[in-house]
This record gives structure tokens, sequence and C-alpha cells, in this order.
């Protein structure tokens, strides 16, 4: 394959002339690029030293991020900024609705705000939602066990109408439990789905009992006002049981007691590591351990732990994440709650890290006397889930679909914007592995290149993958002084604004009602 020369360059008298008049020119354009990249070069140097970087490190002062991140004039609001109408009464319902939710706490949860909005999409009733615990924490909780019930059917009364179980039906003369018909509902299903295929059915048979029911609705829904019907479920809706809130409210005191304090989703346990495919840092007998877990729990499928690990897709590991707190500049007195199943591999693993950063806590060891019989299973991650959420900094180490992580970031980005640090796995990977090589010139510059390269929690605009659960900006926000309109705030007390609607109904109803009265005695007295 041959490349053309443009004809003005082409050799020949009329080539070699044009080509001598712009060569002035070019000399001086020639002297002003390379005064630039020299200059571009310098600020380069004399910032990141020997890492031969193209641009200046971001300056942080890491005490700044004990703060809130930056808001840009947005606040949290999940109330509805269009007429709303109330939910169906039992008579005009279209019928029931059960779920069973699968997976750990958080998966369940995004699960419970998608059955919310599928029974308000559907014009149903819904069947208090059911956590299959057996299948994941091996307890019995339920949701009964975990949430507050009488709070979470109340706050949603504008939204939805939430019954406890299916009621009898008499037909025949005879009464019976109404049977549910049993539908697997498809992966992320679309609107339309709930709006035809299962009311047709529900219809039908009068209720349907959707499982499993773990994403088995979209995300991305095109109407915002059931993406804030979400955020109520999730931020308002859902408040754990009063021992969960009163023993993690208990915990937060304490590690306030003595100032602030970060959190860290630390996900190092066999699950995750077996899924990952990362187990090359392990020993001989460890790995067997992960393979024999991944053969029985996921699909079969080869994975090379250096080609994983260089696309983000490995748990960074506790030693990684002291390195990253101390190439950040936090200090060795930062006191550090860690929310974490059984770490995989022993003491080994946390040696380095405690090493590092000495103040580390648990639930086990800030809680209450009695706290660890009380917190096992679902109890025990709504713990963690609160006291990171109330942390002043919140880090994870490893995201995933639905999960305690992507959760929690969402959370705290509705509870004000509060501070995040998300560390990016796939950046952070290179540099890793040249230090286990010996490649150790520039390795914290580089880190803080990489960790001061974030919003920290401030509002930003949702790229995919990023799921809704992790940032519901802007659906579930809005500013005082917005110039748009759809970005303008509603009446602060979102039950106001709700209850508002919810006696223009009655009234209208009750006037139709009346109408009706009325034409009926007219109707009597014409007929005699």
């Amino acid at each position: 394959m041959s490349i053309g020369i443009p004809g003005g360059l082409r050799r020949g008298p009329i080539g070699e002339a044009s080509l001598r008049r712009r060569r002035g020119p070019a000399r001086l354009w020639v002297a002003v690029a390379a005064l630039v990249v020299g200059t571009i070069w310098l600020c380069s140097s004399s910032s990141v030293g020997l890492l031969g970087a193209s641009y200046r490190v971001r300056d942080v002062d890491v005490n700044k991020l004990w703060r809130t991140g930056d808001s840009n004039g947005w606040r949290a609001s999940s109330a509805p900024r269009t007429y709303w109408p109330p939910p169906p009464t039992e008579s005009e319902s279209n019928g029931y609705l059960r779920v069973r939710c699968n997976g750990g706490l958080n998966q369940q949860r995004s699960a419970i705000c998608n059955a919310v909005v599928a029974a308000r999409i559907m014009n149903a009733t819904l069947v208090l939602p059911e956590l299959d615990t057996n299948s994941f924490w091996h307890d019995e909780s339920g949701f009964v066990g975990i949430y507050d019930v009488p709070h979470f059917i109340k706050t949603l009364k504008y939204d939805v109408r939430i019954v406890m179980s299916i009621p009898e039906i008499t037909a025949k003369g005879k009464t019976k439990k109404l049977k549910a018909h049993q539908i697997r509902p498809p992966r992320d299903a679309p609107v339309s789905w709930y709006a035809t295929v299962a009311l047709e059915q529900m219809k039908k048979h009068g209720a349907v009992y959707l499982t499993p029911f773990s994403h088995r609705l979209a995300e991305d829904i095109d109407d915002p006002e059931l993406q804030r019907l979400r955020c109520r479920v999730n931020y308002h809706a859902l408040r754990f049981k009063p021992p969960i809130m009163k023993t993690s409210s208990e915990i937060v005191n304490k590690l306030r007691s003595e100032g602030h304090f970060m959190s860290i989703h630390l996900r190092f346990e066999l699950d995750m590591l077996a899924f990952a495919g990362c187990i090359d840092i392990f020993t001989p007998q460890e790995q067997k351990i992960l393979l024999k877990y991944r053969k029985e729990h996921f699909a079969d499928k080869i994975l090379i732990p250096r080609e994983r690990r260089l696309i983000g897709k490995c748990p960074l590991t506790p030693e990684e994440v002291g390195l990253i707190l101390r190439a950040m500049r936090f200090d060795n007195k930062t006191r550090i709650y860690l929310a974490s199943g059984e770490l995989f591999g022993g003491k080994r693993f946390m040696k380095p890290f405690k090493a590092m950063f000495p103040r580390l806590e648990n639930h086990s060891t800030v809680g209450p006397g009695k706290l660890e019989e009380n917190t096992q299973g679902l109890a025990g991650s709504a713990v963690d889930y609160m006291v990171c959420l109330l942390s002043d900094i919140f880090i994870p180490t490893y995201d995933g679909p639905s999960n305690f992580a992507n959760n929690l970031m969402g959370h705290r980005m509705y509870y004000g914007f509060r501070t995040t640090i998300t560390p990016n796995r796939k950046a952070l990977a290179p540099i890793f592995i040249d230090r286990a090589q010996g490649r150790t010139a520039g390795f914290e510059q580089r880190i803080r290149q990489v960790m001061f390269n974030t919003h920290f929690g401030g509002p930003h605009k949702r790229i995919h993958p990023e799921s809704f659960y992790t940032n519901s900006w802007p659906e579930c926000f809005c500013q005082t002084d917005a110039r748009n309109r759809a970005d303008r705030c509603p009446p602060d007390n979102i039950n106001d604004v709700l209850e508002s609607q919810f006696q223009s109904e009655e009234e209208i109803e009750e006037v139709r009602t009346t109408n009706q009265t009325d034409s009926t005695g007219q109707a009597e007295e014409t007929m005699i």
C-alpha cells in the first residue's frame, strides 16, 4: 500500500518554490510549538517528578474531604413534580402483586424498590415483599425482622396500597385463599412488560407471583416520576427496625466521640474472590478452595488473574487500601470502621494494613456488649450499612450491580453529598503491578494522580454502566434557583404535596358519589 504525497509538497519547480515560501512561517510555528511543549514539560516535571506524566496532580487537601461534597446548589428531593393520583382502592385494584427478592441485603433493597414501582405501573395492590434469606444469609429474619413495616406502609400510602398477605376470597359459598399465578419475569424487563404481559396474567388470575425478583425491572425508565418513586422507597420508606437503628447510632456516636471517622467496605471474602477470579495472590491450597467454590457456584469460564486485574475486576487487597490512604496523606491516627464479612486468607492480609492504620474497628469491637449475637446475617449487614451511611468518608473497594457499595454511594449522595472516595481499580492496577515487580519510583504520586481525579460524591452525570441506585441525579434532586423548570424544587414536605393531591382526589370522588345519589333520587321521583 503506497501513501500519496500531497500536491503542494510534490518535488518539482512549483513544489520546491512553494516549499521555500512556506519554510519561514513553518519555522516560526515549530519554534512556538517547542516553547509550549517545553513549558508543559517543565510544569509536569516540577509537579510529578519521576512520573513523566503529562498533567499536574490535582491539589487536594484531604482535611477538606471530611466535609460534604460540593452540591453546586442541588439538594435531594423525591416529591412528585406533576399530578400524582392516589393508589387504587381495593375495588379499583387490578389484583395482587407478590414478589420474592433474592440475594443479599442491598440486592433485595433494590428489588423492593422495583416491586413498588411495578405495583404502581400495574395499578395493583402490593403484598409485603418476601426476602429470600435462606439462599444467601441462612437466617429467617425476613422483611418484618429487618425493616420497620408500619413506617414502610405509611410512607408509601400515597403511592401504592400494601397488604401483609393475599386475602381469602369467597366463591360458591366457599372461602379459600387466592392463589397467585407464578411468573419468572425477564431480567431488566421494560415498563411495557409489566403493563401488558404481567398485567394480563394478573387480571386473569387475580394475583401474580414474580420470582425470582432481582434486577427484574429496567433501571433506565423514561418517566422521571417513577424514578422519584424509587427514591421515595429507597431513602424514605425503607427504614430498619428500631433495634438496628439504635445499635447503629450507638456505634456512630462512639466513633465520632473522638472526631471524624471513615468507613471502608472491604470486599475480600471467599465468594467475591472466587467470582472475580483473582486467585494468583493466594497459596496453592487457598487457590484450590477458591476454584472449588467457583465451580460450585458460578458459570464455567476461563479467567486469567492478571487480565482481570488490568481491567479492574479484582477487589483491592487490605494492603492496597492502606497504601492508597497513605499516598493520599491520611495519617495513621485516622479512625476507620471496616464493614466486611470474614476475610479470606486469614490475618496475613490484614497485618500490613493494621501496621499502617492501627485504629481499625468493626461492629464487634466498637458496638454494645451483646451486639454480635444480634448482628448476624441481614441484621449485621444492616448495622454496617447505617454506620457507613453516617460516616464522614466512605470508601468502597469493590462495586457491582445493586450491592452494598453501590447502594451506599447513592444513599450518601442523596443524604447531602457525603464524601465518597471511589478507587478506580483499572487505573490503579498497573501502578500496583509495577510496585510488585520492584518499580516503585513515583508510586505515591501516581496513586494521588488517580485518586484525586474524582467527584468525591458530588452531583455528576450518570454514565453507563453506573447504576441509578448509585447515582439518582438529576431525577431525585432539585435546585432552588434552577433555570430549568424541571429542576425546580417542589415544596419541602413530600407528605404535604401528596396529601393535598390525595384530598383533592377524595373530594372529587365525594362530589361524584353525591351527584350519582342525586341523579338516582331524581330518577326515582320521576318514576313515582
